[in-house]
């Protein structure tokens, strides 16, 4: 038995179900960032003055900015993967993901030599105000960094190529929602990096 709109529009939305999904599933983490968005101008605002320039200067600007970089290129590498599927080339579409998946794990590993820098100099979520924000925003973005990562690497590994030889229309529709969950992460860190390293 097929399930219904898996790949054919549906009439009344004119989306599949997964993109419909997904598109309901980014809607609630808009609303969750949001609010800790306002939740870090609100506390910024009441804070005292010269407060959150001061440990926002222990930040690292260069180690931000290569991460920024690498979290555009991932999201041009996660388009060109999805466009090598609709053009039914899944080698170049391995190729694309493999550098999504690359580019992923720089960026974690980046962030988790910007913390155990922090670490190393006795700063905590506990040290300030600031410090508390940075370590929330950041490491929940990082969580979803994570959880992109797992999905992808489930689309990777060996069995993908069964998935896309017995469903390819099905598995390119995956990959597209799958794209537009990793371009909503990326957006946020294009958010995060300048409200924390550079304001």
């Amino acid at each position: 038995m097929e399930i219904p709109y898996s790949i054919d529009e549906r009439e009344d939305t004119g989306l599949i179900n997964s993109k419909l999904g997904i598109w309901i599933f980014l809607a609630s983490e808009i609303m969750l960032f949001g609010g800790l968005f306002s939740a870090y101008i609100f506390l910024r605002l009441a804070a005292v003055p010269g407060d959150f320039d001061y440990w926002a200067s222990k930040l690292s600007v260069p180690m931000a900015t290569v991460n920024t970089m690498v979290l555009i290129s991932s999201s041009v590498s996660m388009v060109m993967a999805w466009a090598s599927l609709k053009l039914k080339d899944f080698s170049k579409y391995k190729m694309y993901m493999g550098i999504t998946l690359l580019c992923s794990a720089i960026f974690l590993v980046i962030k988790y030599f910007e913390y155990t820098s922090k670490f190393s100099h006795d700063i905590f979520p506990s040290t300030s105000t600031f410090m508390a924000i940075y370590f929330t925003l950041t490491g929940l973005h990082g969580l979803h960094i994570l959880g992109g990562v797992i999905v992808m690497l489930y689309f990777y590994l060996p069995m993908s190529h069964q998935l896309w030889h017995d469903q390819p229309e099905h598995f390119t529709n995956r990959i597209e929602a799958l794209g537009l969950y990793w371009h909503f992460v990326d957006l946020v860190w294009i958010f995060l990096f300048p409200i924390l390293y550079l304001l």
